[in-house]
């Protein structure tokens, strides 16, 4: 089979590259309006109510099929020495902040993708690996994926992750907002396991509502501020906090959609430069040839 093989390999790279050269460099992109529902789900997250007991991080890895350690080893705080970004060996994590209000309690916070109303990942992907869903999930393709890692640059919250351990068959990793468990009308798992329901799913708009009237009601609790409601268009996930999110190392960002500024920067790149075209329909024939490698036939002699 080492010959089919190579002429898959060759067909795969000629026919991509044939396509890719003839297209006009705004083609080469999303078009920044990725398929979105009118009111799409969403979380809400309280961070003045989560007590950081990390039974999200558990129920994450359980969820996605990553290895992970008995739940039991979670209340260990010593996770909070250090501030944690999610990767691929944990899809989100809890970090603590230490509130100013010495009598206070400190705030435990917790992170992952945020699912974008107008994803500039999606956007940036110039071969259509990541998707937003009519639910409002943003996932990720492997089997499309060339590995050029513009969504990485792209993600204004820097949350996509790459493997650089795998040689041969990396991926991108982050929350896919449980795509496969919402579609069986099941609860993200770590929305299921919160004993204190710091994470609330719905509807974002009601969640909005419900965000507001907590405002409302508790002043002196809240911040005047739902993160997500507005930064970079609007985001899947929310934030309540009694304090500044700058101060919770969220990165402060305007209520611009995010694609708007990635794909000015890809077209003032590409506009008139083709030879892109060509090195990415070539990795996306290697990619492609290596990820199907294992599917194929053994070689016979």
């Amino acid at each position: 089979m080492k010959n089919q093989s190579r002429r898959d390999f060759l067909k795969i790279t000629t026919i991509s590259a044939t396509a890719l050269v003839g297209a006009s460099a705004t083609k080469l992109f999303a078009s920044g309006n990725p398929t979105s529902s009118i009111d799409p789900m969403g979380v809400l997250v309280d961070t003045t109510v989560c007590i950081g007991c990390r039974k999200c991080e558990w129920a994450c890895k359980k969820a996605h099929n990553i290895d992970t350690k008995p739940i039991e080893d979670y209340d260990n705080r010593s996770a909070f020495e250090n501030y944690r970004r999610p990767d691929h060996t944990s899809l989100t994590v809890v970090n603590e902040f230490r509130n100013p209000t010495a009598e206070s309690k400190p705030y435990d916070v917790k992170v992952q993708c945020m699912h974008c109303n107008e994803p500039a990942c999606v956007s940036a992907c110039i071969v259509g690996a990541m998707t937003k869903q009519e639910n409002g999930s943003v996932i990720w393709d492997t089997d499309k994926c060339i590995g050029c890692r513009f969504c990485m640059v792209a993600c204004p919250f820097q949350i996509p992750t790459f493997e650089y351990h795998k040689a041969l068959q990396p991926d991108i990793t982050k929350c896919d907002f449980c795509f496969e468990r919402t579609k069986e009308a099941l609860l993200p798992a770590c929305v299921e396991i919160c004993p204190v329901e710091a994470v609330t799913y719905g509807k974002r708009s009601e969640l909005l509502k419900l965000a507001k009237k907590r405002i409302n009601l508790y002043p002196e609790r809240y911040k005047e501020h739902i993160l997500g409601e507005h930064e970079v268009g609007g985001t899947s996930w929310m934030y309540l906090a009694g304090m500044d999110f700058d101060k919770l190392k969220f990165p402060k960002l305007s209520t611009k959609a995010a694609p708007g500024v990635s794909e000015a920067i890809q077209h003032g790149i590409f506009s008139y430069f083709v030879p892109p075209a060509s090195l990415f329909a070539l990795l996306g024939g290697i990619m492609w040839l290596n990820k199907n490698k294992s599917k194929s036939e053994p070689d016979t002699e």
